[in-house]
């Protein structure tokens, strides 16, 4: 489970360090791909061949579902934390992110994301805004 907010820095290289609580479980080898809400996601290997099960059993006839997974699986890499602990984001999912410097890394329980901190900044404020309400909303699938 992955939890918890941390503020790191992408160098000139798009190396961005990962956090050791969130490395230990993340394992050796991990997949970084487009998000939702303009973040990244980290899935381990093992939640991201859970996905591409669910995945799979979209319907391909639709083409909003088509449209869907190659989004998400076309922008997809493996990735490996070097001996610093810092990952290599490959340009695209940088752009796709807008990470320029300031990023901040959230654990999202079975995935960890990736934010330009502006951009987190934003998003966080709406959603304390509409919290309680948003947890309200929700009940009925808990």
């Amino acid at each position: 489970m992955f939890i918890g907010e941390y503020h790191h820095t992408l160098d000139a290289k798009n190396r961005i360090i990962i956090p050791a609580k969130l490395r230990n479980e993340l394992g050796t080898t991990f997949i970084v791909t487009k998000g939702m809400d303009g973040c990244l996601y980290i899935y381990t290997n093992e939640q991201w061949n859970k996905k591409l099960n669910d995945l799979v059993k979209l319907p391909q006839t639709k083409k909003e579902a088509r449209m869907y997974i190659r989004q998400f699986t076309s922008k997809a890499c493996e990735c490996e934390c070097d001996n610093q602990g810092r990952i290599q984001l490959p340009g695209i999912l940088k752009d796709e992110a807008k990470l320029v410097k300031n990023c901040v890394i959230v654990g999202a329980i079975e995935h960890v994301e990736i934010w330009n901190e502006d951009l987190w900044k934003e998003y966080e404020a709406m959603a304390d805004e509409s919290f309680e309400d948003i947890a309200e909303s929700l009940t009925e699938y808990l």
